[in-house]
């Protein structure tokens, strides 16, 4: 087996594992109805001059499944300056969008709730019905927001006031991203978002995201893309905590000791490599079996059977063994004839 074929072989059995945890067309397309029915309602409440952007992993196209959750934002003009930092916090628009939404939606889902107070952000929609019948709901964190009066961004709530940021600009960064890589960005990040979930949630999905923004900026295959995620991560979280990519917030702040982290990062990218590494080497079961103790998730990528792991380990070792000590024959004496001595 080349390095070629042995790479392509990994290749084809992470596609597949990619496949089983990208959410599938049912749950997203009535996703998207369901936030269209929350999009209908807010324009209906705040007038044609608002605008309804949409963000999070459906937006960004890295949803994953089973999808439990939507989100968007509005962004409600504020000609007069009446709402701001220093002016009215965003609880009565956040009562106008909570009802707006409970009013248009409750018709359908008897179940619903809609929820403002005590939230850091958003007006969190409950529905009491799943998307995916394995999972006991689903919901939507809904921003409602007023733009930035001397820059970019947007004033989001912060409890009962407000700070900058600039969600728009994400998702079109995002986008761009996609573009770029040929939709390599968007599987990458899906790999990489289900291995942290599968690891403690080291770090948010924006964080990942945000990370990649800078690094899997090419047409990349997915392999190639997560080691240079990680180099990318180790390097730049050993410095510091990740700057907004839109340059208006501040940076993303990590969910636990920042140097764990990048300890946690660096161990990871080590077991990947080896699968890469295996891969090339034209061990593919071993390889499997690397990049499987990788993701951690036999739903997602079994690993291969003991034996075959067992066999092949043999066969690297007795490999290995022959390139290291190469047979040694005895020397080859010259015989040269001689005459006896005579006095």
């Amino acid at each position: 087996m080349t390095a070629l074929s042995g790479i392509a072989a990994l290749l084809k059995v992470l596609s597949a594992a990619r496949e089983r945890i990208q959410v599938d067309d049912a749950e997203l397309t009535e996703a998207r109805r369901r936030r269209g029915r929350i999009q209908t309602a807010l324009k209906e409440e705040f007038g044609p001059d608002c605008r309804v952007y949409l963000n999070g992993s459906v937006a960004h196209g890295d949803a994953l499944t089973p999808l439990t959750d939507i989100d968007l934002g509005v962004v409600v003009p504020n000609p007069d300056g009446e709402f701001g930092p220093y002016a009215n916090g965003p609880a009565k628009l956040q009562d106008r969008a909570a009802n707006a939404i409970r009013d248009a939606l409750k018709g359908e889902f008897p179940l619903l709730r809609v929820i403002t107070g005590g939230r850091k952000r958003s007006v969190y929609v409950a529905f009491g019905a799943p998307v995916d019948p394995n999972e006991s709901d689903f919901s939507a964190d809904v921003i409602v927001a007023i733009d930035y009066p001397w820059g970019n961004g947007l004033w989001i709530p912060n409890y009962e006031t407000w700070d900058r940021s600039d969600p728009e600009a994400h998702t079109r960064l995002v986008r761009d991203a996609i573009k770029l890589s040929n939709v390599n960005y968007t599987r990458t990040v899906r790999l990489l978002k289900h291995w942290v979930r599968r690891h403690s949630k080291l770090l948010c999905s924006w964080n990942i995201k945000a990370l990649g923004l800078s690094c899997i900026t090419g047409e990349l295959n997915q392999l190639d893309g997560m080691v240079a995620w990680f180099d990318y991560a180790i390097a730049d979280l050993s410095r510091r905590e990740t700057p907004d990519p839109a340059g208006v917030a501040g940076p993303i702040s990590i969910p636990g000791d920042r140097a764990e982290v990048v300890g946690r990062l660096t161990t990871a990218r080590a077991k990947l490599v080896e699968a890469i590494n295996y891969a090339n080497d034209g061990y593919d079961v071993l390889a499997v079996d690397a990049l499987a103790v990788f993701f951690n998730d036999p739903q997602m990528l079994p690993r291969p059977s003991d034996l075959a792991v067992q066999t092949q380990r043999l066969e690297r070792a007795v490999g290995q063994r022959a390139t290291r000590s190469p047979a040694v024959t005895a020397p080859v004496r010259s015989h040269t004839p001689v005459r006896s001595w005579a006095p």
